[in-house]
């Protein structure tokens, strides 16, 4: 399963979600803080409260700024015992110049194969795409830029907007992707709301709306 979050606070309902689809309360849930572009995040950084709060017990921060790093079988070694991922908010494009590529890479896409959940809000959810929108390091403003335009596609041939009714984004993938890139499924929502994706099937979960092209 894939969850996608469009940004602002998300309810204990769309967290206890992924919880259970990660294995439930006992379930190791790595959580990716990287986004954020902070150097470093201690191990009950903010963050991971929702995850506690919606009664998630086995959480586990996995970050690095460091390609050599992310590549390593040291790193990696609590995704191979993971029931679920989820990607934190902020700028997409620190989540591709830390991970793409390497092993950690690898290790989301081992977990969601086994039958695990990744999932995440704002620019983690956007990440959860092929095709990745809003992931400039000019800014948020650049819908697509050439230097980072893939996501780490777990869901393919997609691309995924956020936090579209509360920032007045909603025209955005009609207006400026979409007729570049007419072979993609746009996918957007607003704060507090999700996509659920399972399998082929998608149900929108959440306080509010979520829209698709």
């Amino acid at each position: 399963a894939v969850l996608v979050v469009g940004g602002g606070v998300v309810g204990p309902a769309v967290l206890g979600k992924f919880i259970a689809l990660a294995g439930g309360p006992d379930a190791l849930i790595i959580d990716v803080p990287t986004a954020g572009g902070d150097s470093t995040y201690p191990s009950d950084w903010r963050g991971t409260q929702a995850l506690k709060a919606a009664g998630a017990r086995n959480v586990v921060v996995l970050h690095t700024i460091d390609r050599a790093v992310a590549n390593s079988d040291s790193f990696v070694a609590h995704l191979r015992h993971a029931g679920g991922v989820w990607f934190e908010g902020g700028r997409q494009w620190h989540l591709v110049d830390a991970y793409a590529g390497t092993k950690t890479e690898q290790g989301f896409h081992e977990v969601l194969a086994r039958g695990g959940v990744v999932g995440g809000s704002s620019a983690g959810a956007s990440i959860l795409a092929s095709f990745l929108v809003r992931g400039a390091r000019a800014g948020n403003a650049t819908m697509v830029d050439a230097h980072y335009r893939q996501g780490f596609g777990f869901l393919r041939g997609v691309g995924i907007d956020q936090h579209v009714v509360a920032r007045e984004r909603l025209p955005d993938l009609a207006d400026s992707v979409m007729p570049r890139f007419p072979q993609l499924l746009g996918l957007s929502e607003d704060e507090g709301t999700a996509w659920l994706v399972e399998g082929d099937t998608a149900t929108i979960m959440g306080r509010n709306k979520a829209f698709v092209y």
